[in-house]
C-alpha cells in the first residue's frame, strides 16, 4: 500500500525543526520533502542536517512565499514520479505536534478521496483572543461568499491526494493566499473538503509566526470577493 509523503515548506525554521523531523519519520510514512523559500544563510547547516537525516530538500535562491513552495514540491514529486497516495502539508515554526500529524495521517484511511484539514481548537484557552476573533472572521467571510462552512480555512495542516496534483499546481497565489485559493478551487470542482479535529503545539509566548497560517483580513476580503465575482459572472 502507497504511503504519504510529508511535505514542509520552511522559511527561517526554528532548530527545533530537526528533532520534529526525527519524530515524523517514525511515522508510517513514505519520506520529507523540506522547501527551503529562500531562507537567510545561517540556516543553511540546518537545512544540511536535515538533507542528512534523509529529507528531500528543495531550495529557492530568495524567498517566493508559501504557495510557491508548496507547489515547488508538488512539481517534484510529479516530475519525479515518487510513488505515494498523497501528501500531507506540516508547518515548519511548531505549530503542529506528531500526534497532529498523526491524527490526519490516521483520517487518510477513511477520507482518502478527498482534501482533510487538520481543524484547531480555538476554544482552548491558550489561544490570543485576536486569533479566535480572526479565524471566526475568515470562516464567516468564506462562508458568505463561497457558500461553504469550513471551521478553520487558516489550517496549514492538510492532507492532499495524489490524483489532485496536477490542478493544485496551477492554482493561483504565491503566497499565503494559495490555502484559501486551494479551497475554493477544490470547492468549484466539488472535491470533498474534510475536517478531522486537532490539538496544536505550545508556541513559545509572544511567538508570532509570520510565514505560515497567518493571513491578512484585507488580502482574504479581496481575494474571496474577487472569487464571487467571477463566480456570479459565470452562472449568468
Amino acid at each position: 500500500m502507497e504511503q504519504v509523503i510529508i511535505m514542509i515548506p520552511a522559511l527561517n525554521p526554528l532548530p527545533a525543526l530537526l528533532e520534529f523531523v526525527r519524530k515524523l519519520r517514525a511515522l508510517p510514512i513514505a519520506r520529507i520533502i523540506v522547501i527551503n523559500d529562500g531562507s537567510e544563510e545561517k540556516y543553511n547547516r540546518l537545512f544540511e542536517q536535515l538533507q542528512q537525516e534523509g529529507c528531500d530538500v528543495l531550495t529557492h535562491d530568495q524567498n517566493l512565499g508559501k504557495g510557491r513552495a508548496l507547489k515547488t514540491g508538488m512539481e517534484y514529486i510529479l516530475k519525479s514520479r515518487l510513488r505515494t497516495k498523497g501528501i500531507i502539508t506540516v508547518g515548519a515554526h511548531g505549530q503542529h505536534s506528531v500526534l497532529d500529524v498523526e491524527q490526519v495521517l490516521s483520517s487518510t484511511k477513511i477520507f482518502s478521496d478527498g482534501i482533510i484539514l487538520g481543524i484547531r481548537d480555538f476554544k482552548d484557552s491558550d489561544y490570543p483572543f485576536i486569533s479566535k476573533l480572526q479565524n471566526r472572521a475568515y470562516s464567516m467571510m468564506f462562508e458568505l461568499f463561497i457558500r461553504k462552512r469550513l471551521l478553520d480555512i487558516q489550517t496549514g495542516l492538510r492532507y492532499i491526494p495524489r490524483k489532485h496534483l496536477p490542478w493544485l499546481c496551477k492554482v493561483k497565489g504565491e503566497s499565503y493566499h494559495y490555502d484559501t485559493n486551494m479551497l475554493i478551487e477544490a470547492i468549484r470542482r466539488k472535491v470533498p473538503v474534510y475536517e478531522v479535529p486537532i490539538g496544536h503545539a505550545k508556541l513559545r509566548k509572544n511567538s508570532i509566526i509570520y510565514y505560515d497560517e497567518v493571513l491578512n483580513p484585507t488580502k482574504i476580503f479581496q481575494q474571496l470577493w474577487i472569487n464571487f465575482l467571477h463566480k456570479r459572472q459565470n452562472t449568468k
